[in-house]
């Protein structure tokens, strides 16, 4: 058995966000492999590519008028169900807890002894913010401890869910996230020049006067937590004070009210929101500081990204993010809400000479390190392979 090829279906989101972009990355790097993996959802995840041994099943959710919300839970168990019997799957891999987590119960229970085992990853705000919450906290904590395996990227957040779903035992694995470095690599000479394209391509007045300037750059879904209104408050005190550029990209419900900010504030010549990109190597590499301020991070898969492109880390020192980022090393960690120091640092890293290049550099080397693919893609493969000699084990 530990060497034959699994059956593995993989469900996440699809929506732009660091669940779904490690989800599709784990899929992907099984199919290379040659495994047989069937990702489940509404839409296929950003980084998914048909190729053999990867296939999509669609989850279809109706909407009947005696319901005012749309049955999604339901919908992907029976999905599940059907695609579990199909494809006689070995190993069912949900990604975030609500409700995937629950589905993939609710699956298991249809299935009986024929369920696969149902590993469970958990993502963050899917433990701190959903979690937490007393509307959703009994069945996530029912739906957690059901599965058979449950991995986190953090040990922050491998105690943030033991403390919140009130699981002082429970057993957790902490398999960090983890970024293909020999795709996110630096640039062989980094080129302002190229950024300046990049802003003509997308539209809009471009300011002349910062054509070779530093670029700041910022990846996310744009939700509340990663606090963007904060990301441009930064980027407002650096330029104030060293002239600049600033990269949005991503997208999600609180972009409007920051593209609302950068016109009032006249910034548009110097400011650009691409919405969500697929390839992000080469709107990265050439980037001279990476900022995330969010209130809570359980890693920060863009940030790790970036750093793999050899573009130092200016962050919130928060959740997970301390495990990934070193202090003074990759980047600089300052208290959430701390834009004046964020600001400062990153001045810091842009004034001081050379410093942001051996900061880049640093930033390469602990992505390299301590997380490249290869390693944590055969952490996954064994957790899936203990999962199937546990059950074996219940079953004679």
């Amino acid at each position: 058995m530990t060497d034959q090829p699994l059956r593995i279906a993989i469900v996440c989101y699809s929506t732009y966000g660091g669940s779904g972009v490690i989800a599709a990355e784990i899929g992907m790097g099984m199919a290379r492999r040659g495994h047989q993996v069937h990702f489940i959802g509404t839409d296929p995840p950003r980084r998914f590519t048909p190729m053999p041994g990867a296939a999509f099943h669609r989850v279809e959710v109706r909407d009947y008028p005696v319901f005012h919300y749309p049955l999604y839970t339901e919908a992907l168990a029976s999905k599940m169900v059907q695609v579990a019997t199909a494809e006689s799957l070995d190993i069912l891999h949900v990604h975030y807890a609500a409700p995937h987590a629950t589905s993939a119960f609710l699956a298991a229970a249809v299935l009986g002894p024929r369920s696969p085992g149902v590993v469970t990853t958990l993502h963050g705000t899917d433990i701190t913010i959903i979690g937490a919450d007393p509307t959703y906290t009994p069945v996530t904590r029912l739906s957690v401890e059901r599965s058979d395996a449950v991995t986190v990227p953090s040990r922050f957040l491998a105690d943030a869910t033991r403390a919140v779903l009130d699981l002082p035992a429970l057993d957790i694995e902490v398999i960090p996230n983890f970024v293909d470095c020999d795709r996110f690599v630096p640039p062989a000479e980094r080129r302002s020049g190229r950024i300046r394209n990049l802003f003509q391509r997308f539209g809009g007045p471009v300011d002349e006067a910062v054509a070779g300037a530093p670029t700041l750059v910022h990846v996310s879904n744009f939700r509340p937590v990663k606090r963007v209104q904060d990301v441009l408050a930064v980027y407002e005190r650096v330029n104030a004070a060293l002239p600049c550029r600033l990269l949005m990209i991503g997208d999600g419900p609180d972009r409007a009210g920051v593209e609302e900010r950068v016109r009032a504030q006249g910034l548009e010549p110097r400011v650009r929101f691409l919405g969500g990109q697929d390839d992000l190597v080469p709107l990265l590499q050439d980037c001279d500081v990476f900022l995330l301020p969010s209130e809570t991070e359980s890693f920060g898969v863009a940030a790790l990204e970036a750093m793999a492109c050899g573009v130092p880390v200016v962050a919130s020192d928060v959740g997970g993010l301390p495990e990934m980022v070193d202090d003074g090393g990759s980047g600089h960690l300052l208290p959430c809400g701390d834009v004046d120091g964020m600001a400062c640092a990153v001045r810091s890293l842009l004034e001081t000479p050379g410093r942001r290049d051996q900061a880049g550099r640093q930033a390469r080397a602990r992505a390299v390190g301590h997380f490249q693919d290869g390693p944590l893609l055969d952490a996954y493969e064994a957790c899936y392979r203990r999962v199937l000699m546990m059950r074996d084990g219940r079953a004679t």
